[in-house]
């Protein structure tokens, strides 16, 4: 059984971007997030201390936006490394951030980056800190 929980949307402002005008005045990025990991424990049992809290993984998500970045890239990078970290039993996650109104002279609704990372990918990313 392939199981996961999800954030969906998250709809945060923050200070990301090359341009200064970015990093000043900011804007709204979307992220959004699933996790994959065996959820039979909790289905068996209905007790919280047996799944990983969808709560902490926002606040997770929350922080690393909070610290400014020039990319996208380096951010999901970031939540990807914290999340990892943080739950040991999580097989793969993909995450997708989308920043709202992107300065590239076109209308969209977004432009952004998606992540998916496995387990072979796990040890990379917790363990290459390089230009934090």
């Amino acid at each position: 059984m392939k199981s996961s929980i999800f954030i969906n949307g998250l709809r945060v402002y923050a200070f990301h971007g090359v341009l200064p005008q970015e990093k000043q005045v900011g804007g709204w990025f979307n992220v959004s997030l699933r996790v994959h990991y065996n959820i039979t424990r909790a289905m068996a049992s209905d007790d919280v201390n047996d799944t990983l809290s969808y709560a902490e993984l926002c606040e997770m998500v929350k922080q690393e936006m909070a610290q400014p970045s020039n990319l996208l890239e380096h951010i999901a990078g970031r939540i990807a490394r914290k999340v990892l970290d943080s739950f040991p039993q999580i097989e793969s996650l993909d995450l997708t951030v989308t920043k709202e109104n992107p300065p590239m002279g076109a209308n969209c609704n977004g432009a952004g980056v998606e992540l998916h990372c496995d387990t072979s990918d796990i040890i990379y990313l917790i363990n290459d800190k390089t230009k934090e």
